[in-house]
């Protein structure tokens, strides 16, 4: 069975999805027989590669809320996400462009590491607060999931994988996808946001059975 995941590296409820999604993929008899895809997707394609600021304050930028509701937003979100076993600092956090990011989950796929590259870019934002659009972070974090740092350091400095992250955001579109994240079964069936892991194994089990008839 093949699972592909539309996330972002800076959206909080894709890390809570995926926590979920695996909580109920350890509970799936036929789990050693799902392969996991990370597609890309970019929340804001526009967001600089520098910012200043915060995630409380890209909230009240954007949303024109005030500090104090955009602190407790997220810090509700900070809940949610200790009861799935993430530490999240949001104030740490720097909400800046993810693109070099998703391609270097495209060379960690080359090499079979792209969801340990993926674990490690979603820790780096929301609990370490790296910035995940500095080259020379990308290649400490990829180094740390044993990608070679200088193959990585050539990808960031030249344009690969650009139009492989684009491809991925336009298929997602095409497939109705837009917010994340998004689970696609099979190319058949599609489980949309941090869903309770209970739904995850519905979907996991229903599609087993849709290719597995007899089973």
């Amino acid at each position: 069975m093949k699972v592909e995941i539309w996330s972002d590296i800076a959206c909080p409820w894709c890390y809570i999805g995926r926590r979920r999604f695996e909580k109920a993929l350890a509970q799936f008899e036929h789990r050693d027989e799902v392969e996991i895809t990370w597609r890309s997707f970019q929340l804001d394609p526009n967001a600089p590669r520098d910012y200043a600021g915060n995630v409380n304050d890209l909230v009240m930028q954007r949303y024109g809320m005030s500090r104090e509701k955009a602190e407790s937003a997220n810090a509700q979100v900070t809940e949610l996400a200790a009861l799935e076993g993430l530490e999240y600092h949001m104030e740490r956090a720097h909400p800046v462009n993810s693109m070099d990011a998703h391609r270097l989950l495209h060379l960690a796929a080359k090499h079979h590491l792209q969801g340990e590259m993926k674990e490690r870019l979603q820790k780096a934002y929301f609990t370490d607060g790296l910035v995940i659009s500095d080259h020379k972070t990308l290649v400490q974090l990829a180094e740390e999931v044993g990608l070679n740092g200088d193959e990585t350091r050539r990808m960031l400095e030249s344009d690969a994988y650009i139009d492989a992250v684009r491809t991925d955001g336009q298929r997602g579109q095409v497939m109705g996808i837009n917010g994340v994240p998004f689970f696609v079964f099979d190319e058949k069936y599609g489980v949309s946001g941090a869903q309770p892991a209970e739904t995850f194994l519905t979907a996991l089990q229903r599609v087993w059975m849709d290719s597995h008839p007899a089973w």
